[in-house]
């Protein structure tokens, strides 16, 4: 009887939730239709460019749904633009986004690097990692202080970093109670940083020919450039800072990582309300390699990922590729693992690496949307006849923090603000290093602050959280960063004027 009870009542609860949620998307599609309907054809969207983002962010944050946030707030840029035709711009944009080539990449890349990690779970020679990682490691801050120790050694990419240090050590974490939250964070906010103070990354690459694209360093001259900003990158040196404190035990657990690590220290270090969908399968090794064979094999794929990365003009879809192919062959050869099991293993890992690239395109497509209302040009116009040499600097970081923050491009945007942003440096008399600073450590921020980045969301999935739970618990630790970088690139503004 009372079961029955508790169902009728749930049942209620959970109609009244539904006809709530229809009726707010009702008011706020009304909203965003008037919005379109009273506004002059010929005028631009100014601030009201903003909407779409912070629809996402309020969405995210109530219902801590990612994809299905940045899904509303693209269809309400969408109703803004037309709200009478939807389903052909709305196809034509996720097709368009699907036929990106930094979206194939990021797709191919994220998903041969589950299929390795699924390689070394079934195989058992992560395990054999684990396991020696916990008789050298000794301690909950040696766990801690280890996982900061591999972040900063693994600089070529921060996709690399995220998945490959999250995965590698959550089972020594989990033994000392260190909650996963805790770990993403870590390897989130070590991954960025590092690649871009670090000139051999794909970070430095791409950067390096976006200024040269963009006429601030002649040709060939681009990564000398960017070494000579690499002093002037304060958000990244203080995000580098705060995670060594943090694990070291100096700075304290802040909000909702005291909460979690309240949780992980009484012996759950997974959240209950992470759903996780493990890369382990029922596959199990078809013969038991000895300590030693288990280490080899674990590590002879990640150094080979590493060196074919940097072999390959630190191109991390050629090395994951080569690493991929290599350790089949590795593996079979051995007798480890059939050659069938191991196809079926890389498709498994591609499998589980779907949400968080669906996230990643939503993320794209929520720019395409606010390309087109204008978002990012609007800002930066309506900053930039303000500005003196002492604060600009410090303005550029906080403003492109913000939209990368609210788009989650930390690369793509920057194409759009480089054209503006260096002639207006260049007219106020900034230093161009000083500038390439700001930008990179804007840029750094966005990657692993913004909750549906793909770099964030790899390091959650990597560590065993969800999107929302990383975001909640890093947040503060990413915010003292970024005051701390505005204070001083206001300084370094006043000491160069």
């Amino acid at each position: 009887m009372n079961m029955k009870l508790n169902d009728a009542v749930e049942r209620q609860y959970h109609n009244k939730r539904v006809f709530l949620t229809v009726l707010v998307g009702i008011a706020i599609y009304l909203a965003f239709v008037w919005l379109s309907t009273s506004r002059d054809a010929s005028e631009s969207w100014g601030i009201l460019s903003l909407l779409p983002t912070i629809l996402v962010l309020v969405i995210a944050i109530v219902s801590r749904r990612p994809f299905e946030s940045m899904i509303a707030g693209c269809v309400a840029g969408l109703v803004m633009l037309n709200p009478f035709d939807l389903v052909s711009p709305f196809a034509d944009n996720i097709s368009a986004v699907l036929g990106n080539e930094t979206i194939i990449w990021i797709v191919l890349v994220c998903g041969l690097m589950g299929g390795l990690i699924q390689l070394l779970e079934i195989s058992g020679c992560l395990d054999g990692f684990s396991e020696w990682l916990q008789k050298v490691i000794k301690s909950r801050r040696q766990s801690l202080l280890a996982t900061f120790a591999l972040g900063v050694v693994v600089f070529i990419d921060d996709y690399l970093n995220c998945l490959a240090v999250s995965t590698s050590v959550k089972k020594l974490t989990d033994v000392y109670n260190v909650s996963r939250e805790k770990l993403a964070y870590i390897v989130d906010s070590t991954a960025a940083p590092m690649c871009v103070i670090v000139p051999i990354s794909t970070w430095a690459v791409y950067f390096a020919g976006l200024l040269e694209e963009n006429g601030v360093a002649t040709e060939g001259a681009g990564m000398s450039l960017y070494i000579s900003a690499i002093p002037f990158m304060a958000y990244a040196w203080f995000a580098l800072l705060i995670v060594f404190l943090v694990a070291y035990g100096i700075l304290g657990d802040w909000g909702p990582m005291k909460k979690a690590e309240k949780r992980a220290k009484a012996g759950n270090p997974v959240p209950e309300a992470f759903v996780d969908e493990q890369l382990v399968s029922n596959v199990q090794a078809k013969r038991k390699l000895s300590f030693k064979a288990n280490i080899a094999n674990f590590a002879f794929p990640m150094i080979l990922l590493i060196v074919s990365t940097i072999y390959f003009e630190i191109d991390l879809l050629r090395g994951a590729l080569l690493t991929c192919f290599v350790t089949v062959l590795v593996y079979w050869a051995q007798g480890i693992l059939s050659f069938e099991t191991q196809v079926e293993a890389i498709f498994k890992g591609f499998k589980v690496m779907l949400y968080p690239l669906s996230t990643v395109i939503g993320g794209f497509f929520l720019k395409a949307i606010n390309d087109e209302l204008g978002m990012t040009m609007y800002v930066i116009d309506a900053i930039s006849p303000h500005m003196t040499i002492i604060i600009f600097p410090a303005v550029i970081f906080a403003v492109m923090a913000f939209l990368t923050f609210a788009t989650s491009s930390s690369w793509g945007l920057y194409v759009l603000a480089m054209p503006i942003v260096f002639p207006v440096a260049a007219a106020l008399g900034v230093s161009t290093p000083l500038m390439i600073g700001a930008l990179l450590s804007a840029s750094s921020f966005g990657s692993h602050a913004c909750f549906f980045s793909d770099s964030s969301l790899l390091a959650a999935q990597g560590a065993g959280c969800s999107p929302m739970q990383h975001a909640f618990t890093q947040f503060p630790y990413a915010m003292l960063g970024a005051v701390l970088s505005v204070v001083t690139f206001l300084g370094l503004g006043y000491m160069m004027a």
